[in-house]
């Protein structure tokens, strides 16, 4: 038997499609399913393809399949079916073997496998891998995790099969341990957000300017082609021109409101909160796919209260409106998300690479947008600086801001719910306020907790006179 360059563990629909671009690119790869029949059914629908896969129906034999020194991918549940399944193959393993989670692991858990690995047994490389089925079978973002000889030794596989900007490939080593899952991790914090902007601006077409869902999609398509073009974007133009078969509706006025997700987001404003990082956006991202799981409660609450008056007076917004609102708010979310991977690599010795990120998530990924190849450029001129202050969109955000003041402002005041869109203004005009109102907090504090406070004229006494008590 000939033997692979690589094994990969879990037929599901990720990591089958993964299987077949890796076979695609030319490389010979070994695959084995918990299910043998999963596995038998999956090669033989492999077509042409099938001659450089390998079904195995044990780990023992996917092992011996293997090159030495080995390199198995895990596309399983992430959680404890990763630790299951590190468990049970580190015996079957030899020194420099290599296991690589490419699942959607938490970074946490990825630092804590790389820490074992480190003390011994079969080395491990956590990879995040962006792009859905369709990413994962034609080319995905890639961001990786670990030692940099291990990435380097799985790096031409990875690049192969990753998608490419203009012929560079979107798969780059992020930094040790977690760090790939890490920034996989605020990709999806920021799709979080991008969705919700876009469901958004979609909501005040449809509640707002009475707008049927194929005039939005013509919206929307027509955004594609300018500042806000990106995969989100194009899909919403697609879900929105599509027409239910069943009732001769709009498909998309037939979906429950009711948005699912799978947690990600969620560790993203999570550990946020642990860097002292702000990320508004992302955080009222999350609130509202929580908020829209409660449909029972949203149905007493219209009818205890009644439906907010949500109609809007013929020309108070345009969709010239609508579309700066969107590029406003788009890079105020990506200025967050950046913002917190600096703060990541600060707090866990990373050095992660601004611009390769930007760069990784310019194709492949469900973030992939033309802004990014900008921001790649603002963020190679200055890392530090924060993105909003970076000439290109700080330019942008001066032409642009006012109209999301207004979107948020006549969203309000007609119960158009914009979470999302005024959560990132607040936080703008908060950036751009020197003389906060945080004084008041400090006097507060200092008042019920002694916690004392800094004077602007730098001089002595760091109390107030509420209480007898000295520096």
């Amino acid at each position: 038997m000939t033997q692979s360059d690589i094994g990969l563990i879990g037929l599901g629909t990720m990591g089958a499609m993964l299987a077949l671009n890796i076979a695609e690119k030319g490389f010979a790869i070994a695959v084995w399913n918990r299910t043998t029949e999963v596995t038998h059914k999956f090669v033989k629908t492999a077509g042409e393809l099938a001659p450089k896969i390998t079904p195995t129906q044990t780990l023992q034999a996917l092992v011996a399949a293997l090159k030495a020194p080995r390199a198995i991918i895990l596309m399983v549940p992430a959680g404890q079916a990763v630790d299951d399944q590190i468990a049970a193959l580190t015996p079957l393993l030899e020194a420099g073997d290599m296991i690589i989670d490419a699942g959607n692991a938490n970074f946490r858990d990825t630092n804590r496998r790389a820490e074992n690995a480190a003390k011994g047994g079969p080395r491990f490389l956590g990879i995040g891998v962006s792009g859905g089925e369709d990413g994962a079978r034609h080319g995905p973002s890639i961001m990786g995790g670990g030692r940099a000889e291990d990435w380097a030794r799985i790096e031409p596989i990875l690049q192969a099969i990753s998608a490419k900007y203009q012929g560079t490939p979107c798969a780059t080593l992020m930094g040790e341990a977690g760090a790939g899952h890490f920034v996989k991790m605020v990709h999806n914090g920021i799709e979080y957000a991008d969705m919700q902007m876009i469901a958004e601006v979609y909501g005040v077409m449809r509640d707002g300017m009475a707008m049927p869902a194929p005039a939005i999609s013509t919206v929307f398509d027509a955004w594609n082609a300018g500042p806000l073009q990106s995969y989100l974007i194009e899909i919403s133009a697609a879900v929105t021109a599509v027409t239910d078969t069943k009732t001769g509706q709009p498909l998309i006025d037939v979906i429950l409101d009711r948005a699912g997700q799978k947690g990600t987001g969620r560790w993203t404003v999570i550990e946020a909160q642990h860097l002292s990082a702000p990320i508004p956006v992302i955080e009222a991202a999350v609130m509202a796919r929580n908020t829209s799981a409660r449909l029972d409660e949203r149905i007493k609450g219209q009818a205890h209260f009644g439906a907010a008056p949500q109609g809007l007076p013929p020309g108070t917004l345009t969709i010239k409106d609508l579309e700066h609102a969107m590029i406003a708010g788009k890079i105020l979310c990506y200025a967050q998300g950046f913002a917190l991977v600096t703060a990541a690599s600060a707090e866990f010795g990373w050095s992660l690479p601004l611009p390769e990120i930007a760069k990784v998530w310019r194709m492949g990924c469900i973030i992939r947008s033309t802004m990014l190849n900008d921001m790649a450029t603002a963020l190679a001129q200055d890392p530090a600086r924060n993105l909003i202050l970076a000439p290109f969109f700080a330019d942008h955000l001066q032409n642009t801001h006012s109209a999301l003041r207004k979107v948020v402002a006549q969203a309000a005041l007609h119960g158009l719910p914009v979470p999302a869109l005024a959560s990132g203004l607040a936080w703008f005009d908060m950036m751009r306020t020197q003389h906060s109102t945080a004084n008041m907090i400090q006097a507060q504090r200092d008042f019920f907790g002694a916690h004392g406070f800094d004077r602007t004229d730098g001089g002595a006494g760091r109390h107030g006179p509420w209480a007898l008590r000295g520096d």
